[in-house]
């Protein structure tokens, strides 16, 4: 054998090795984009119906926030007509009302001093300035000298006088 075929062999043994090498190779990357295929397609079948379903539900969720917003507008027009209710009410009412008051407050007065003064049942005509100014001196008289012991006395343990 000659130098020429012994390089030859050589390179021929090289090529044999580096095909055998690049085989087994090209083998596992055909395995492994199989198995990748496989995964792509496994993760593709179960994220479709999750999309599916999160895609109802955010359908389901903007009809709910829908009706809430048709509820919160009806509750503040609800809100905005009692507002305008109570102050129309207010100003309707709250004039006469509270003249209605001072005028029962005044006469609760009058008539409270003319019980006091004597306790009349009734007005007298017939009565004197004179005889009605005595009637309410001697009523404060008779009020300024009675005991102050009043609910002792109501469970009879105040002083009788």
């Amino acid at each position: 054998m000659s130098g020429g075929e012994v390089a030859g062999l050589v390179v021929a043994v090289f090529w044999a090795v580096l095909v055998t090498l690049l085989a087994v190779v090209l083998l596992r990357l055909a395995r492994a984009l199989r198995q990748a295929t496989e995964l792509v397609e496994a993760v593709t079948d179960r994220t479709v119906p999750l999309l599916d379903e999160a895609a109802e539900t955010l359908r389901a969720a903007n009809d709910q926030l829908l009706r809430v917003d048709a509820i919160t507008a009806d509750v503040q027009d609800a809100a905005a007509n009692a507002h305008a209710l109570s102050s129309t009410m207010a100003a309707t009412l709250g004039g006469p009302l509270v003249k209605l008051s001072a005028f029962s407050y005044g006469v609760r007065s009058a008539v409270a001093k003319q019980r006091a003064a004597g306790r009349p049942e009734r007005y007298v005509p017939h009565q004197t300035e004179r005889e009605l100014i005595e009637r309410m001196v001697k009523a404060e008289v008779r009020r300024a000298t009675v005991r102050r012991n009043g609910l002792l006395r109501l469970v009879g343990l105040g002083r009788k006088g």
